[in-house]
């Protein structure tokens, strides 16, 4: 199980500090939340957080767009070079193009699905993707409870990549914690996303390595 802790729950008046503690502490990625306050009603940080977040990480940036102009987004943050950009499938109506698009610029290209938004609807675009991201609550903000019958979700997706493409990556989002960590390893989770439970937590490095399972 990779760990990519969310900035998004990170204290943004010591945004160095932590993201440099959380690099420090063994996490694997650092996952970075885009919103634009209309695709969610929340919004964060642009291209200039995100240079910023960019020289003070030793490990790759995971970048969750949850925005409506995918493509301006995807344009405005490629030149930080993440590793992964994700955009969400329900506010995409060329996905295919968008990932192709991704790809071009060097970056792995990821689809992020909604809770309520089946795994079903990859069927004909997994095949072109290096991760996907489930969304274990409603996107928006942080410290959310996890909703439990994502696993099921989670269960169908696992068995679309192994027919499709086993090196399809999933990702987890939302309320991820100690609790849950061993059913979502059981049921196929790669990497999992948390903000709360590490920042939160009295030691960084602890809480990272009870995710790393």
């Amino acid at each position: 199980m990779l760990v990519a802790p969310s900035v998004l729950s990170a204290d943004f008046g010591n945004l160095d500090r932590d993201v440099k503690a959380i690099c420090e502490a063994g996490c694997d990625l650092v996952h970075v939340d885009v919103m634009d306050g209309h695709f969610v009603p929340n919004l964060t940080i642009g291209p200039v957080v995100v240079s910023a977040i960019a020289k003070a990480a030793t490990k790759p940036l995971d970048v969750h767009l949850m925005v409506e102009n995918n493509t301006f987004f995807v344009n405005l943050f490629a030149p930080l070079k993440p590793k992964y950009i994700s955009f969400h499938i329900e506010q995409e109506k060329h996905p295919h193009r968008l990932i192709q698009h991704i790809r071009s610029l060097g970056i792995k290209p990821a689809i992020a699905l909604n809770p309520h938004t089946p795994s079903d609807t990859l069927e004909y675009l997994i095949e072109d993707l290096d991760m996907v991201l489930v969304m274990s609550v409603n996107p928006g903000f942080g410290g959310q409870s996890f909703i439990p019958n994502v696993v099921d979700k989670i269960k169908h997706l696992n068995e679309l990549r192994k027919r499709k493409n086993p090196n399809c990556l999933i990702e987890i989002d939302g309320g991820v914690s100690d609790k849950n960590i061993t059913i979502l390893n059981d049921v196929g989770v790669d990497i999992c996303v948390a903000g709360s439970y590490v920042f939160k937590h009295k030691s960084l490095k602890q809480a990272i390595q009870a995710l790393h399972i």
